[in-house]
């Protein structure tokens, strides 16, 4: 039976002992590296002492060999900056490759080896392979793994080539967008915390489930006894919980991730606070934003304004369908594929227009609160949508 591995995330991030835990315990990997360049000691161990100690002899280091000793982890990797294993090691042994050549020449102390990259790389965009499997065939075996742009919809193909094993690691540190919730996305607005509320409430029962609070200008303690109830709120419907702007708050009320507007955090900043897997979204309002941002690490943009909407100060210029057209067609020209949701000023007549150009969605607020019935304008929204 093939073998999974799965690399951690370059940095630290919250929740990371828990995340490893998992991966371990409900079988979607048989083996997890702990690969963190550049980390200190005291960080490592850390990280380790938060794992279960009945899972240690399913991870290996790539640093800090020292540790794998006095914890009694399973495994070393030997690469470039830990070259040795540890006197007298007598745990499994792994390597990286990148040419044929150092895979023909693989020595026999070692348990397993990474051949890399098999596949375009999701974690380094610009690192694509320099051979093909084809190439790679006559020296496959049980002992050799793939690493590379590796996802699961590739496994059987993988098994297929002769590979024991892959190793993933873009791919299961990342954000998860449920493309469904993605279509219809309801951003709060109210003078109070119960305007917001009641309004989130109103679009979750008309069958949204991806809600954005929005509460501008408001303290952070309402803003975090708010999201708190919002959080719960989301979790019984099943709904994605993104908060706008606050990035510190995100872990603190349970919030999905967080949407940041051109002049709040930079996206940067914001992913190595909040670690992989929080949503991130980005505003933009022409191309070179949308590229900014991709390069940045962003999981969505939020592109707009439509048209005029005065839920918004300080708008952007109004971009209308041939804007979006415009743009959208620049994206798929570059190659960008993240997806995109139409926001500002919106109404249901729209939305056909706006799903041919290539958004993913729309984001509204205005077109339901100001609705005499929200609940039932929400749910024919989410009706249309499905439909389109």
């Amino acid at each position: 039976m093939m073998k999974k591995i799965v690399i951690t995330y370059p940095e630290f991030f919250p929740g990371e002992a828990e995340a490893i835990s998992s991966i371990l315990s409900d079988g979607r990997a048989d083996r997890v590296h702990l690969r963190k360049p550049g980390s200190a000691e005291s960080d490592m161990a850390a990280l380790i002492e938060a794992i279960p100690a009945n899972l240690y002899q399913r991870i290996s280091l790539h640093d800090h060999f020292g540790l794998a000793v006095r914890y009694g982890m399973g495994g070393v990797h030997i690469n470039k900056r830990n070259m040795e294993a540890p006197p007298g090691w007598s745990g499994m042994l792994s390597c990286s490759l990148h040419t044929i050549e150092e895979l023909a020449s693989l020595r026999p102390e070692f348990d397993y080896a990474f051949v890399s990259p098999v596949y375009p790389s999701i974690s380094k965009p610009d690192y694509k392979p320099a051979f093909s499997t084809d190439d790679l065939r006559p020296w496959l075996s049980e002992r050799i793994y793939a690493l590379g742009g590796i996802t699961e919809d590739r496994m059987d193909e993988i098994r297929e080539a002769g590979f024991g094993g892959a190793a993933m690691l873009g791919d299961v540190w990342k954000a998860h967008i449920d493309m469904n919730h993605f279509r219809l996305q309801f951003i709060s607005a109210g003078k109070s915390a119960g305007e917001h509320l009641s309004g989130i409430e109103s679009a979750l029962q008309g069958g949204c489930r991806w809600i954005q609070l929005r509460m501008k200008d408001c303290a952070p303690e309402q803003i975090v006894e708010t999201g708190c109830r919002v959080a719960e709120i989301c979790r019984y419907y099943g709904a994605t919980f993104i908060i706008d702007d606050h990035v510190e708050l995100v872990h603190e009320i349970g919030a999905d991730g967080v949407h940041l507007g051109r002049n709040d955090m930079p996206l940067q900043e914001a992913r190595q606070k909040l670690g992989p897997m929080k949503i991130i979204g980005a505003t933009a309002n022409e191309y070179s934003d949308i590229e900014a941002a991709g390069h940045a690490g962003a999981d969505y943009i939020g592109l707009g304004p439509f048209r005029f909407t005065t839920t918004k100060n300080n708008l952007s210029p109004i971009l209308g369908i041939d804007g979006y057209r415009r743009i959208l067609d620049e994206c798929r020209t570059s190659g960008i594929c993240l997806p995109v949701v139409a926001i500002g000023g919106i109404t249901r007549p729209d939305v056909a227009g706006l799903l041919d150009t290539g958004v993913s969605g729309v984001a509204v607020s205005g077109a339901i609160l100001q609705s005499n019935d929200p609940a039932g304008e929400c749910g024919k929204w989410v009706g249309m949508l499905c439909e389109s």
